[in-house]
């Protein structure tokens, strides 16, 4: 995997986290403790995933990770200053950042010889990694966790085209750049349509089929 691909989901991430955590009006974030956020973003996904694979991380063999996390978390900082309704924006730079991350992951495993099934597993890890970080920090419910959120399903979607296109002999930077269209528009439909798992009920509001028991008359 090239390093400017790896960069380049690194700098959408943290600009995405770094807009994100800014505009959490009530977790009172500094200056740095926003740019902290956009970093753990950009890093997250792809340190968990050479930790998986049992590799020096990405982030610490080269000086460019630090430095394009930190300068794209700043920049996701003075984005929020000059555009007041970043919403959609920020929503299409997280299904971006969870398709790249799911794309670069799944590649690397399955370069690692890893099977295919275990492939997805590190790619939509990776993918998710930074988000779930990112709310952990942040005090906030994990997005991949409650209803209306199809992080880990639309990861899932693309790192699987991806395994089984190349395991069909589909050149792999075909395949990568179908797996981030696929998860990038499954995240975003899943978000205009509010598509979404169904919702776990807690046992006794199920429907009893039971009729009540009687006494007989004796």
């Amino acid at each position: 995997m090239p390093l400017w691909v790896d960069l380049v989901a690194v700098g959408v991430g943290a600009v995405q986290g770094a807009m994100f955590a800014a505009r959490m009006k009530e977790s009172r974030l500094d200056w740095l403790g926003v740019a902290i956020i956009g970093v753990v973003v950009g890093l997250g996904g792809g340190l968990i995933r050479d930790l998986l694979l049992n590799e020096v991380p990405a982030t610490l063999r080269s000086d460019w990770y630090l430095v394009v996390a930190i300068a794209s978390a700043l920049l996701g900082m003075g984005l929020l200053q000059v555009f007041e309704r970043l919403n959609p924006l920020i929503i299409g730079l997280d299904a971006l950042t969870i398709g790249l991350f799911g794309a670069i992951g799944t590649s690397k495993a399955l370069s690692a010889g890893l099977p295919l099934i275990p492939s997805v597993f590190v790619g939509v890890v990776s993918a998710v990694g930074g988000s779930v970080l990112r709310d952990i920090m942040l005090n906030l419910p994990v997005a991949l966790m409650h209803v209306g959120s199809l992080y880990a399903v639309a990861a899932a979607a693309g790192t699987v085209v991806l395994a089984v296109a190349v395991a069909l002999g589909v050149p792999v930077g075909l395949a990568a750049g179908a797996c981030v269209v696929i998860t990038t528009a499954t995240r975003l439909l899943s978000v205009r349509y509010g598509w979404s798992l169904p919702e776990q009920r807690a046992l006794s509001t199920w429907p009893t089929w039971r009729r009540p028991f009687r006494k007989r008359d004796s």
